[in-house]
């Protein structure tokens, strides 16, 4: 292992025996004596046991490392394994097959409260998970003004541990574990819990840890985090490791999962293959309806990340800034017109056709649709054949920099989403801004000041 590298997994894997039913537990080791001490039996009982069990892998044959300083996201949906691969970092569950070495001290955030006793008090605990974690005694004391501090739960450190809520029960692990500085930091889901002010909190002081070298595990549901605050990141998905790499691209992946793509290792769907189209009655802006020419447009951004089953397809688009049309800079403040061609290659019922804007990062500043918007054009259906503009208005206040817009078209069954034609990070905005201000968007604000006394 090198020294720069703060853990090495290898080909993890986790397996559980399911039994049928509880005798079974019972039965399958008398059984199987049996059948070592009666080899005429062996070839029956062989076959008896065959229904008493059966293995669930959790995790199949998960393999990466992480070097000191860096953030790895984990992200999958819930029963993917997250939580059994932390719980094999941190040690406390012993893999069925594979290996994981891990370089210096581990402090990890697993449950809510995980290590508390309930009929300690606050300050007990703070002594008790510090001294697991390798602190002295002296150096607990060192550390906790600052790990009181942190918590921000005042008189209640005095107050048995079962009378705090499930928010002070964090507040007070998480002081503890990021106070002792560790090697490794382990959060899986915990800050989901906490208010946005500690959020906030617990961010800066993972950025801290990072700065010092401190190698961060966060497993959370939220895309924004992993693309955010993560080196890198890997997906998980039925106990098997999907894809790692850049987060962005990974949480793209993460929506696959989540948004209607069944299986997300078989790569590029199937074309349908479109009928002729109907020319358009009328066409509001001169562009394509027959012929895929999205890409050949200015502010085309070639590494866009598109699937669907191409029901319908977005054939083409326009962005126009007053009169400037595919414009190489946008003013902050201006109005922005996105004008999108779509052909529908079957019959669809209420499609909905949706816009965002993401930071060069991926962090998401704006999204909407044809549903939020009540679009009454596209409340019925998408009759095969015919073609669609969507003219989506947008005033663009956002700071100078860098943007991606991104697109798609979908339909309902029930609860789940079905893509048709999704082009993520799809059009290249550059904006400069006249007006001076921090931050991503600009909110027009104005101060006033008046003298009282002179």
């Amino acid at each position: 292992m090198s020294f720069d590298v703060a853990i090495s997994a290898k080909n993890i894997s986790k397996a559980y025996t399911i039994w049928s039913n509880p005798a079974a537990r019972v039965k399958h080791p008398l059984f199987n004596f049996m059948g070592e001490m009666i080899p005429s039996l062996r070839r029956g009982i062989d076959q008896e046991l065959q229904g008493y069990s059966k293995e669930f892998h959790a995790l199949r044959d998960i393999s990466f490392e992480v070097k000191k300083g860096e953030t790895l996201g984990i992200i999958g949906r819930n029963g993917s394994g997250k939580s059994t691969l932390l719980q094999i970092i941190a040690g406390t569950l012993q893999p069925t097959e594979g290996s994981v070495t891990v370089n210096g001290r581990v402090a990890a955030l697993l449950e809510l409260g995980s290590g508390f006793n309930p009929e300690f008090t606050g300050r007990q605990n703070v002594y008790l998970n510090a001294s697991i974690l390798g602190l002295t005694r002296e150096e607990t004391e060192e550390r906790f003004a600052q790990i009181e501090a942190f918590a921000g739960i005042g008189d209640f450190i005095d107050q048995p541990v079962k009378s705090y809520s499930s928010g002070m029960s964090l507040r007070l692990a998480f002081a503890v574990q990021s106070q002792v500085d560790p090697d490794v930091l382990i959060v899986d889901e915990a800050l989901a819990v906490g208010d946005a002010k500690f959020q906030a909190q617990c961010f800066e002081r993972l950025r801290q840890l990072k700065e010092r070298g401190t190698s961060i595990l966060l497993v959370t549901h939220s895309s924004e985090q992993i693309v955010t605050h993560c080196s890198k990141a890997i997906l998980l998905d039925h106990g098997c490791q999907i894809e790692s790499g850049e987060p962005r691209h990974i949480v793209n992946r993460y929506m696959d999962l989540l948004f209607g793509k069944k299986n997300i290792t078989e790569g590029t769907p199937e074309v349908v293959v479109a009928p002729e189209p109907a020319k358009p009655e009328a066409l509001l802006y001169d562009i394509s309806y027959r012929e895929d020419l999205f890409s050949t447009r200015p502010g085309y951004n070639p590494y866009e990340y598109r699937w669907g089953d191409r029901a319908a397809t977005i054939l083409d688009f326009l962005l126009l800034v007053g009169e400037n049309k595919y414009p190489s800079f946008i003013e902050s403040g201006q109005i922005i017109m996105l004008v999108l061609a779509i052909r529908f290659n079957t019959t669809l019922y209420r499609p909905i056709v949706g816009v965002s804007v993401k930071t060069k990062e991926g962090v998401l500043i704006y999204g909407t649709n044809t549903e939020i918007l009540d679009e009454p054009v596209l409340k019925e259906q998408g009759s095969s054949g015919s073609v669609v503009q969507i003219v989506i208005q947008l005033s663009c206040d956002l700071a100078p920099g860098d943007y991606f817009m991104s697109m798609g078209v979908a339909t309902r069954n029930g609860e789940e989403v079905i893509p048709h034609d999704r082009r993520f990070d799809s059009i290249h905005l550059q904006v400069n801004a006249k007006n001076k201000f921090f931050g991503l968007v600009h909110l027009k604000s104005a101060m006033a000041a008046k003298r009282i006394f002179a």
